[in-house]
């Protein structure tokens, strides 16, 4: 049975995630995976399939909440279905292969892997690294090839792409509001075939914790989606009232310290 304080640290993570995702822009997964995992070794989760249920959960998180984001966006008429309709191919079968590959990763390099890219993302953030646009979105076959780096990239770091898929459209010409709201729904994709992949590989492993499916924990999930879901607008009314520049380099730091936090954790 799961105790009540770490019911209400899964809502304060979902919180968390959904608050800096309405107010920054920034992917819940990039919060929930390190956030899921200081959670899961307080509850004493085997440390070889730890990494793997936080990514597997915080996919299956973007499941749900990325539906309520290209939502608004489509409303906005943010959303570049043309684009969504050639890269989704790739993003399914990128994203599907990458969650096979990371079954079979040990948890010390998946982990690894992780923090290199929580660096990759603060450093975007505290820089402001916007690409300049310098040529074409590429054909249905550059697309397709496209997306299934996203894809793979995505289901190694449990994120909705945004991080990936934003620098290469607005690379291409993409207006920038286009871009964001394009990437949003570009993440349902990419969680569906995460939170298959990471079902699938998780289910015949023997040791997981009560309460999970595959390498996906469900009273996490339930957690997560709740809060982020009524906590993510407030954000996005926040982002209007506050100096959104400055507080992305606050978040830059923070991701810096949970990165070398998580380095020391591995060495």
């Amino acid at each position: 049975m799961i105790s009540w304080e770490f019911v209400l640290l899964y809502l304060a993570a979902g919180s968390i995630a959904g608050f800096l995702a309405g107010l920054l822009g920034v992917g819940g997964g990039v919060v929930i995976v390190p956030i899921l995992m200081f959670i899961f070794a307080a509850q004493h989760f085997p440390a070889d399939h730890m990494i793997h249920i936080a990514i597997g959960t915080s996919l299956a998180s973007i499941m749900f909440t990325s539906v309520a984001s290209l939502r608004a966006h489509h409303r906005h008429g943010a959303v570049d279905w043309s684009i969504v309709q050639r890269i989704t191919p790739g993003i399914l079968v990128g994203t599907l292969a990458g969650t096979f590959l990371v079954a079979k990763l040990p948890a010390s390099l998946l982990k690894g892997l992780f923090i290199v890219f929580l660096f990759y993302v603060a450093t975007q953030l505290i820089l402001n690294i916007k690409p300049k646009p310098t040529r074409q979105l590429p054909g249905t076959g550059g697309i397709i090839a496209a997306g299934g780096i996203i894809g793979l990239v995505s289901s190694f770091v449990g994120i909705g792409g945004g991080a990936l898929s934003v620098p290469f459209m607005t690379w291409s010409n993409v207006k920038m509001h286009n871009a964001i709201g394009t990437s949003a729904a570009i993440g349902f994709p990419i969680a569906v075939a995460g939170t298959v992949g990471y079902l699938l590989n998780g289910w015949s492993v023997a040791d997981l914790p009560e309460g999970s499916l595959g390498f996906i924990h469900l009273p996490s999930l339930a957690g997560l989606v709740v809060a982020s879901v009524l906590i993510a607008p407030l954000g996005a009314r926040a982002a209007h009232r506050l100096p959104v520049a400055t507080l992305k380099k606050v978040f830059a730091t923070f991701l810096f310290v949970i990165g070398v936090k998580m380095l020391l954790g591995t060495i």
